[in-house]
Order: structure tokens, then C-alpha cells, then sequence
């Protein structure tokens, strides 16, 4: 039996071992995400500290939570190769990093390289371990698991808001990101419960290759002449103890050949890879998920970022609030995630509709924030925003029943690139917009426009294959009826 089928054969515990790698996950997730998750309340400082544009400095906040999703699926081939404890070790080096560099920045576009690249890629690696070493520890409980250990980045958003305020009226900008990057060391530690179930690729491989040298040493022969030696030819052997060396040019010809076959081979992968994405995409059901995606996250993250300079602006607060909007949009995700990650183990819930109706609900959510006219009204609909936003507990459930436990790896890879992309491109825009129109209300009606037209689509893509597999089961070749079997029996 190879070492690759050993692997596959090994069944998740569904416990034991896997709840404490459950805790270590869990404050993976918080010590990682508690400042990112909570940048609206940096957000202001910024402003006034290099008194930039809105859409110039809101690139800081969009791209460290969009560049973790668009480097998916190189963060998912690391784990893949690597395993989750060397990648969770690396991605709190430069979280940290990441953190204690932005102390020193003298522009915004320091900043966008230091915070927004750099802890950003941390993010992503850190997301990427755990939760792909939660899917291997557990099956039947895997959402319940899932919901616990996303919710650490809403934990950490709750706390670091609160935290980062205190941080910055004792100690300044500079002292507060300095403090909390020592904090994201920690996640280091965190890497050490780790222990991996499946053994990563590279191990796989180097011990297929010692496996390899082992064989050719025991079945190594002594050279066998076929020809007969020429007198001569036995002369020279017996006094040199060498034979005559091949010419260079057969050298260089052997060579040549080597590279063309290792090129060949890379190419064929690749060629491999890329048709296996077009497969996905060719599921209906997946690319319905990476538009309405998209769309989703084009407007989601708007209110992370401008809700608290929205109620300042507006002068719907003096000061400081003692629990900031962002805080209550990160505790109200995580009772989210943990609830939405209950709901989707039960037998008869189908994710796919959830997950429509969150996004339905975040829309008209983001619509109402320009006729909200009070504190107390963004408040509530930050609680509302932020339960909805739970809805990421829910989309790796999603993704392995539409596409299999096998390809769960690139397919959310996709999944997250789609996501990161539009993150990337949301708060930015929405800052344009203000600076064009010195008001957020176009900002937001923006973001909920597109955020329902994501979940229309989705709902009307699922419907389609509802209706058709009720109506066509005797046309086995539809690709939406195809589509809607991996998806009708979601629990």
C-alpha cells in the first residue's frame, strides 16, 4: 500500500484531539483577525494623521482583508504541501511583523504595503491552516466546528476595538500597533497543538524519495560488461582504474533532454490544474456561489470600514463611543458564525438557501443606513450587518457539498479569490464616492444594491435547479439537474 493511500484511508475523529486543535484555531483566528477586523477604529486615526484622501487611505483597510482571500490559493497549496502547523508558525511572523512595521510608517502608502499586504498575506495563510485542519479532524460535526473557530475573528474584532481605543489614547497610533503586533506572536504557540492527521505533500514526497534511494541500494549490481576488453583496453582499466568518459557533447545532449522532460511535465500540470478550474466553473451551482460572492463582498466591507467615521462625520456621536460600532458588528458575527454553524447541521437545512437569505438580509440592511438618522439606529443595524456577515461559518459547509471533500482545497481557493478581489475594490470605491460627493449615502446605497442582486442571483440560480429537478428527472444529462443533486441533500 503507497503512502498516498494510507492517508486517504484515515477518518476524521470527529473529537478527541480535534477539539483542542479547535482552541488552537479558535485564538489562531482571534490574535490574527482582532486588528483587521476592527480597522474602522484605526481608520479615523489615519485620516487625520497623514490627512490623505478617503479612497487613498481606504486601500489600507481593503487590502488586508482582500489580498488573504485573492493569495487563496497559493495559502491553500502551502497547507497542502507544508501542513497547517509550519504555515500557522510562518503567517504569525508576519502578522506580527506586519503590525510592529506599521508603527514606523510615514505614509499611506507604507501603510498599504505593511498593513495591508503583509498582515494581510498572514491573515490568509492563518485562515487557510485552520480551517482546512478543521475539515480533515472532523465530518459529522464539522459545521458545529467551523462556527467555533470563525467566530475567533469576530471575537478578536470585539476585543481588539475596545482595546486599540485604550491603546491609542495611553500610548498614540504608533504605540498601539507596536503592542498588538507583540500580541499576534502568539499565534506561534497556537501552531504547536497543530498535530497534523493527514501527512502533508513534501513529507509525502521526500519520504517516497528516501523510499526510492533505499531500493536502489539494496538492488544495486556490479557493473556488468558486454563487450569483451580489448588488450589494450584491459592495460590502461588495470593501471588507471577508469574508463574512458563519455564526449561533452552526449553530456550536454543528456542534460538538454532532463530539461525538456521536467518542463513538459510542468506544463502538463498546470495544463491539468487549469482544466480542473474549468470544471468547477462549469458547475452551475459553484459559479453562482463566486459571482454572488462577489457581489457580496463589493459592498459588505464598506460599513467595516466608514460606519464609525460615518457616525463622527455626521455628528451623530462626540468623542469616542465606550463600545464602537465596529465591536458591535464583530460580536454580533460571531453569535452569527456559531449560530449559522449549528443550523447547518441540521439534517434538513439546506445551506445554499441560508446562506441566499444572509445575503438578502445584509442588502436591504446597507440601504437603510442612509435614511438612519440617529446613533442607536446604526447600532442595530451593525448588530444586523454583523450576524449576517456569520454567513463565512457557512461557506465552507456549502463548498464541500456542492463540490466534494477532494477538491474542497481549490475550489474555495476560487472562492476566496472571487471574494478577495471584490474586497479589494469595495471600500475603495465607496471612498471615491465620498470624496466626489462629501456625503456616504451614494456609498451605501451602492453596496446594497450590489450585495442583493449577489443574493437574487444566487437564489434564482438555486431555484432554477430546484424547479428543473422536479420536472426533468428523467434527463439525467442537464447540467443544472447535475448541478442541484451535489446540493438538494445539504444538512
Amino acid at each position: 500500500m503507497s503512502a498516498q493511500s494510507a492517508q486517504n484511508i484515515k477518518q476524521a475523529p470527529d473529537g478527541g484531539w480535534g477539539w483542542a486543535i479547535v482552541v488552537a484555531s479558535f485564538m489562531g483566528q482571534l490574535l490574527a483577525y482582532g486588528s483587521p477586523q476592527s480597522v474602522g477604529v484605526l481608520y479615523p486615526e489615519w485620516l487625520s494623521t497623514f490627512q490623505d484622501g478617503k479612497g487613498m487611505t481606504a486601500w489600507v483597510g481593503s487590502l488586508v482583508s482582500g489580498v488573504g482571500l485573492i493569495a487563496s490559493p497559493i495559502c491553500s497549496a502551502c497547507v497542502v504541501n507544508f501542513g497547517a502547523r509550519p504555515v500557522t508558525i510562518f503567517s504569525g511572523v508576519m502578522v506580527s511583523g506586519g503590525l510592529m512595521l506599521s508603527a514606523f510608517a510615514p505614509n499611506v502608502q507604507f501603510l498599504i504595503f505593511s498593513y495591508g499586504i503583509v498582515v494581510g498575506l498572514g491573515c490568509g495563510l492563518v485562515y487557510a491552516a485552520t480551517v482546512t485542519i478543521i475539515c480533515q479532524y472532523f465530518d459529522k460535526r464539522r459545521g458545529l466546528a467551523l462556527g467555533i473557530v470563525t467566530t475567533g475573528s469576530s471575537i478578536g474584532g470585539f476585543l481588539y476595538a475596545t482595546v486599540q481605543n485604550e491603546f491609542i489614547a495611553l500610548f498614540g497610533l504608533d504605540g498601539c500597533l507596536l503592542l498588538i503586533g507583540c500580541f499576534a506572536l502568539n499565534i506561534i504557540a497556537c501552531a504547536g497543538l497543530m498535530r497534523p492527521l493527514h501527512l502533508p505533500a513534501y513529507y509525502l514526497k521526500q519520504r517516497a524519495a528516501l523510499a526510492e534511494k533505499a531500493d536502489e541500494k539494496v538492488l544495486e549490481k556490479p557493473p556488468v560488461l558486454e563487450e569483451p576488453i580489448k588488450k589494450n583496453q584491459s592495460v590502461n582499466v588495470a593501471i588507471t582504474g577508469e574508463t574512458k568518459d563519455p564526449p561533452p557533447y552526449e553530456k550536454s545532449l543528456v542534460s538538454y533532454t532532463a530539461l525538456v522532460r521536467l518542463m513538459m511535465q510542468k506544463q502538463k500540470e498546470y495544463s491539468e490544474y487549469l482544466h480542473s478550474m474549468a470544471e468547477l466553473l462549469q458547475n452551475g451551482v459553484f459559479l453562482a456561489m463566486c459571482v454572488s460572492l462577489f457581489a457580496y463582498c463589493l459592498g459588505a466591507y464598506t460599513p467595516l470600514l466608514f460606519l464609525e467615521d460615518l457616525a463622527q462625520s455626521e455628528g451623530l456621536i462626540s468623542g469616542i463611543s465606550p463600545i464602537p460600532l465596529v465591536s458591535i458588528m464583530s460580536i454580533s458575527a460571531g453569535m452569527g458564525k456559531l449560530l449559522l454553524g449549528v443550523m447547518i447541521d441540521i439534517r434538513w437545512m439546506n445551506s445554499i438557501f441560508l446562506y441566499t437569505f444572509t445575503l438578502l438580509g445584509s442588502g436591504v440592511a446597507l440601504l437603510i443606513i442612509p435614511i438612519t438618522k440617529n446613533y442607536a439606529g446604526l447600532q442595530a443595524i451593525s448588530a444586523l450587518l454583523g450576524f449576517f456577515s456569520g454567513n463565512w461559518s457557512v461557506l465552507p459547509y456549502m463548498t464541500t457539498k456542492v463540490v466534494g471533500m477532494d477538491r474542497l482545497t481549490e475550489a474555495y481557493g476560487i472562492l476566496m479569490f472571487f471574494g478577495g478581489f471584490s474586497i479589494m475594490l469595495g471600500p475603495p470605491v465607496a471612498g471615491w464616492i465620498y470624496d466626489w460627493m462629501h456625503s456616504y449615502d451614494l456609498a451605501f446605497y451602492f453596496s446594497g444594491s450590489f450585495v442583493l442582486l449577489g443574493g437574487a442571483g444566487l437564489f434564482l440560480a438555486a431555484l432554477c435547479c430546484w424547479n428543473k429537478n422536479q420536472d426533468e428527472t428523467n434527463t439525467p444529462d442537464t447540467e443544472c439537474v447535475n448541478d442541484y443533486d451535489k446540493v438538494a441533500t445539504v444538512a
